[in-house]
């Protein structure tokens, strides 16, 4: 009789956990759909042009505005080039295929390749780190672990493929149920610790794709923020591969 009652017991516990392992799978997959479709939305126009203003302000609010130029192929390359004002001018930066960045400083007449462990460092002083800038699909950069509605809103949790080389240990992203576009990012450092957040504070559909016109990135512990404003933006402009090489750096 004991022996019988305990082959029902671990009968039943095997169907317990064999319950509780496939809903967490299902949870996994939807939430790596929802991912996905983000990534869909977000990286929809074969390409697009940006003239952007860039509001930068420190922890006793003072602001600097910079101005720059941007261009953006796929889910492969991404080519960003300060305008104004004259200090900045001319400070660019190249994201290409297979995590490859370049950086260029006018004032070294040099284009510059970005190591795994400097893609964390901020670039030209915004708060926007290298890493942030980087023209990558989500899921090429991250593990989709567990999604929940709340509300009209998708919560989603990332965590890093490549967490040696990551700026952040997971992220929260709140995106919108009826288009996949995101709402907000929240970044956390290796001890969970949110340490930056992006909200788009203005999302529009231009030419039948959804995108941020107005978007803030806020260094918590620093008390900075840096928000950029597009004043234009095009797409489908049959730009090429050729326009994103590293000579183009120092041209664009």
């Amino acid at each position: 009789m004991f022996n019988l009652k305990l082959s029902i017991m671990k009968k039943q516990i095997f169907t317990v956990l064999t319950a509780i392992l496939f809903a967490a799978t299902g949870l996994a997959q939807d939430a790596t759909t929802v991912l996905k479709k983000m990534d869909d939305v977000i990286y929809a126009p074969k390409d697009q042009k940006v003239q952007l203003k860039m509001i930068i302000t420190d922890r006793a609010n003072r602001q600097k505005i910079r101005k720059a130029n941007s261009l953006q192929k796929g889910d492969a390359y991404r080519l960003m080039k300060f305008t104004e004002p004259a200090a900045q001018k001319g400070i660019a930066f190249l994201s290409l295929p297979n995590n490859v960045m370049y950086v260029y400083l006018p004032a070294f007449k040099k284009e510059r390749r970005i190591a795994g462990g400097l893609k964390k460092q901020n670039f030209a002083g915004t708060d926007f780190a290298y890493d942030d800038l980087e023209s990558t699909p989500y899921t090429e950069k991250y593990n989709a672990k567990s999604v929940k509605i709340a509300g009209d809103t998708y919560v989603l949790e990332v965590t890093p493929k490549d967490l040696k080389n990551s700026a952040y240990s997971k992220l929260i992203i709140t995106l919108y149920k009826n288009n996949y576009y995101p709402k907000q990012v929240q970044y956390f450092d290796k001890n969970s610790k949110l340490i930056k957040k992006l909200t788009n504070k203005k999302i529009e559909k231009k030419q039948g794709y959804w995108t941020a016109t107005d978007f803030v990135m806020e260094t918590i512990a620093k008390k900075t923020k840096t928000e950029m404003i597009f004043e234009s933006i095009t797409f489908d402009n049959n730009l090429s591969d050729d326009d994103f090489s590293v000579r183009k750096l120092s041209q664009f």
